[in-house]
């Protein structure tokens, strides 16, 4: 069972988020950060290992998530979750070592299935 965290400005997408992960038997935290700063204390007190975040957010998008996070939490993977996507865009996610960008809307089957991909390549950093 894997430990993720779901970062969303949408309450109802988190929830949405969280319910299809919970039935595939991962432990499901969501949350939405006021500002870039929180992220490295919450990565670093709570260690997951996946963060599942929005790319468009008011405040801290993905692109923040993902640089706040390789730095905070280096190797957990970071998969980015938008309906606005362009090669600029994820060139620059690119960057900051984001593992996937998926396109929304997503089925529950495809984000368990690319999630469990994701995590089988991608074990989970030694904690301090």
């Amino acid at each position: 069972m894997a430990k993720i965290l779901v970062i969303d400005d949408s309450a109802l997408m988190r929830r949405i988020l969280r319910n299809y992960l919970q039935a595939a038997g991962h432990d499901v935290e969501d949350w939405l950060p006021l500002s870039a700063m929180e992220i490295p204390e919450r990565l670093t007190s709570n260690p997951v290992d996946l963060i599942l975040t929005d790319y468009q957010m008011p405040g801290v998008n993905g692109m923040t998530v993902a640089k706040m996070a390789m730095k905070a939490a280096p190797g957990v993977p970071v998969i980015v979750l938008t309906a606005l996507v362009d090669a600029e865009i994820a060139a620059q996610l690119a960057k900051f070592k984001v593992t996937r960008i998926i396109h929304k809307p997503i089925t529950s089957e495809a984000l368990q299935a690319i999630v469990s991909e994701v995590l089988g390549s991608s074990p989970r950093p030694p904690q301090a």
